[in-house]
């Protein structure tokens, strides 16, 4: 029978009586120096995964639930399951125990110190000592993801009454179509989630910066940022780097993209900013499908969803890694809902590691096509992570990557190996077509359209400075389109097609903005991450040149892989970084990844203005 509310305080408390012998008494005992830290640590932390581990698995579950089947039940669910862990981990007595155990740092292990700060850190995410506020942002984001979930876009076109549109359709007519009045169509529906997520958008906001500070956050932003151990202000700077240096190559791509856009639709190219409905993604994030002559859907036309699946996973099998558990393929949600169906799901793609054993999971929403193949290649990174770091060498608190971006970093890696050429030949999804094609157009659409050149701008830029500001309080609740697309013109060069009101909330259009969230920046380190572990790889193991190279097959691969994912998060990630590929965190290995695209760019541009000031 699944405990009651007050039966799970029950268990905290006998949990923490055991650790400690008495309320606060170990905290006391600790300060006064009557106990050795070590061994009070390792009992505090015994007690605390024994209490908080089968707390999160059933949260994990039931967050499971409420984004494979949306429901009323399933969100009062995700709740009560959400709170129950809630209680435990921030429980005044976890936090001054901690605190108490962290002040005699210098007398614990590395392993020891690192898993009470992450005792804090999961702390300050619901501090016992303002219950009520953890109860309320508990049940505001599961209503906010709920909402989400089971949104169904409207069309507004008179051609098309009544008409509503999945999030994998708004994708495919932004990439396919030519017609710009079904493109603004289609682009203005995209944005309707906006206005019904709004008011809880500013609610989780408060919410989520009232706990941060409960604990000396300065709000919910930085409280995020500390999982990388170092400042907002670094954070910031570190991101400003990435776009700094990409800006020159981002610039010639814009200008290209325009030019290329205006001849696909018969008109003149705009003078500045590119109009967002133009671009083949809803945010600009990415800008799939503009290369021609380069069709990579075509080898899977025809194919069974369920290839993308068991192919992803041959290539890591072949490289050493296991097979997947057979849970993996039994509990998973991976395809699209049958049509007709009356079930909801949540259309982003994730990964899950429901138990921090061996139960892994993923959600996707397969077709057969490129983008799909990328996608499967790269949740299944975040799969093996997980495999490899669940291991009693690595406590349960720490099976997470180096930091959060490593995850992001590994999965994009094997999703720029599945996109090389080799492999493709390899396994037979190269056309001959693709196969002739000219190197750099494949770097132009690596560029366009892979986690890199063009995504920089998005995630280090607007995704990373718009939640900066939206936490820290800078941004005017009257503002908050205005300020995203404020952001969006200076960093992306892109302008929204008419002027957007505030009654609706854009940024709310954003998954990650709702349910990720202050968080975006991991994808921009996991992008710089990848360039240089992709590099070390080529280089130094295959010995190939890193745009034209084939991982699959070869086991060496394999083992450098492990040596990082076995890690968890045991080790600084700088210095796991470090040892892996010579050198601390650089872009440099992803710039001189497209440096021949560079010249190119320049030819094709030649005579037309750069940029869009």
């Amino acid at each position: 029978m699944e405990p009651t509310r007050t039966d799970r305080r029950t268990v905290l408390r006998l949990a923490l009586l055991a650790a400690s012998g008495g309320p606060m008494t170990l905290a006391r005992a600790v300060r006064a120096g009557q106990e050795s830290a070590q061994e009070a640590a390792d009992a505090f932390l015994s007690r605390y995964v024994a209490g908080w581990l089968p707390l999160d698995t059933a949260a994990s579950e039931a967050a499971w639930a409420a984004m494979t089947d949306v429901s009323e039940e399933h969100t009062r669910q995700q709740v009560e399951a959400t709170l129950a862990v809630s209680r435990f981990v921030g429980d005044p007595e976890v936090i001054a125990t901690a605190r108490a155990l962290l002040e005699r740092a210098d007398a614990l292990d590395e392993l020891t110190v690192r898993q009470l700060r992450r005792v804090i850190l999961r702390a300050a995410e619901a501090p016992g000592t303002i219950p009520e506020v953890v109860e309320r942002r508990a049940e505001a984001e599961a209503s906010q993801s709920a909402l989400q979930d089971g949104f169904v876009y409207p069309i507004d076109d008179p051609k098309r009454p009544g008409e509503r549109i999945s999030a994998n359709g708004i994708d495919r007519v932004l990439v396919e179509s030519d017609d710009l009045g079904e493109r603004l169509a289609v682009w203005t529906a995209s944005k309707t989630i906006g206005a019904p997520l709004r008011d809880g958008l500013l609610r989780l906001r408060d919410l989520r910066n009232s706990v941060a500070r409960e604990l000396g956050f300065d709000d919910f932003f930085a409280l995020q940022v500390a999982d990388y151990g170092i400042s907002v202000d670094q954070m910031i700077a570190l991101c400003d780097g990435f776009v700094a240096t990409v800006k020159p190559l981002y610039e010639q791509l814009h200008t290209w993209a325009k030019y290329r856009l205006a001849e696909r639709f018969g008109v003149d190219p705009p003078e500045g900013k590119i109009p967002a409905h133009w671009l083949p993604n809803r945010w600009g994030q990415l800008w799939p499908g503009l290369v021609e002559g380069i069709d990579l859907d075509a080898p899977f036309r025809g194919k069974p969803p369920e290839f993308i699946t068991e192919q992803a996973e041959r290539f890591y099998v072949s490289i050493g890694f296991p097979a997947l558990p057979r849970s993996f393929h039994e509990k998973s949600d991976l395809y699209p809902v049958p049509p007709g169906s009356s079930r909801k799901k949540n259309s982003h793609a994730s990964a899950w590691h429901i138990n921090l054993e061996d139960d892994v999971r993923s959600l996707m929403s397969i077709e057969p096509d490129a983008r799909w193949f990328n996608t499967a290649h790269h949740e299944l990174g975040h799969i093996y992570y997980y495999i490899s770091y669940s291991r009693p060498e690595v406590p349960h608190l720490l099976r997470e990557g180096a930091n959060r971006a490593f995850h992001e970093g590994i999965g994009d890696l094997i999703g720029l190996a599945a996109g090389q050429r080799p492999y493709l030949k390899q396994v037979g999804l190269l056309t001959p077509e693709a196969e002739r094609a000219d190197p750099v157009r494949f770097l132009l659409d690596s560029a366009l359209d892979g986690a890199s050149i063009v995504f920089i701008p998005w995630s280090a830029g607007v995704m990373t400075h718009w939640e900066r500001a939206f936490y820290a309080g800078t941004i005017p609740d009257h503002a908050l389109n205005a300020s995203w697309w404020e952001m969006a013109g200076r960093f992306q060069g892109i302008a929204p097609p008419s002027p957007r009101p505030e009654t609706t909330c854009d940024p709310a259009t954003k998954t990650h903005i709702n349910d990720d969230p202050a968080q975006y920046y991991d994808y921009a380190i996991g992008t710089v991450i990848k360039f240089q572990l992709h590099d070390h790889i080529a280089r130094t193991i295959l010995k190939q040149d890193p745009r034209e190279c084939n991982y699959y097959g070869n086991t060496e691969v394999g083992a450098f892989l492990r040596s990082i994912l076995e890690l968890g998060a045991t080790r600084d990630w700088n210095a796991v970084l470090q040892e892996a590929t010579g050198s601390g965190l650089s872009a440099d290995a992803m710039m001189s990844y497209f440096a021949p695209l560079s010249d190119w760019l320049q030819d094709q541009n030649a005579g037309r203005p750069i940029g869009w000031s």
